[in-house]
């Protein structure tokens, strides 16, 4: 197993846990249930850190292939690029998890106030993510992409020569 399976593996986990996560958050708000929080906190987190390997590895991956026909270099500076803001922001994400945990766990004033922050930024990560996700996708699932995705900046790049 090299670098690129195991991007291929981990790239899900950061989009389908970032959204179950504050799934999780939702109800655990919703009903008030410490258990419920913690879990989607731990959900949230290992997330953070699956995103955290998705990038580590993404490198590798685009050593793989972005020599193959029909593969556009754009499209994997435009995933790269998306990547790496949705890092930071899962991250932060992971952050505010280990901060609403902590709060959890210590049974603090702070809960409800830092699960929803959690809320916020899991959503907005999840937003981020599967925005990432897309743009990966795109690299070599062409029946994803219009012609015009794929090759505007490339044929703008062979004008200009």
């Amino acid at each position: 197993m090299n670098q690129t399976h195991i991007h291929l593996l981990i790239t899900h986990l950061p989009i389908v846990g970032t959204a179950l996560g504050a799934f999780v958050l939702i109800h655990g708000i919703w009903k008030r249930n410490k258990g419920t929080l913690i879990a989607a906190y731990n959900v949230l987190i290992v997330s953070a850190i699956g995103a955290g390997i998705a990038y580590a590895t993404g490198e590798g991956a685009e050593e793989t292939i972005e020599h193959l026909k029909g593969i556009s270099k754009y499209l994997i500076e435009d995933h790269e690029e998306s990547a790496l803001v949705s890092l930071i922001a899962l991250i932060l994400t992971g952050g505010v998890s280990l901060i609403g945990l902590f709060a959890t766990l210590k049974n603090t004033s702070q809960v409800r106030r830092v699960a929803l922050i959690a809320l916020t930024v899991s959503l907005i990560s999840f937003g981020l993510i599967a925005r990432t996700g897309y743009l990966g996708g795109q690299i070599r699932h062409s029946e994803i992409r219009t012609d015009t995705m794929s090759t505007s900046k490339e044929k703008n790049d062979k004008d200009n020569d």
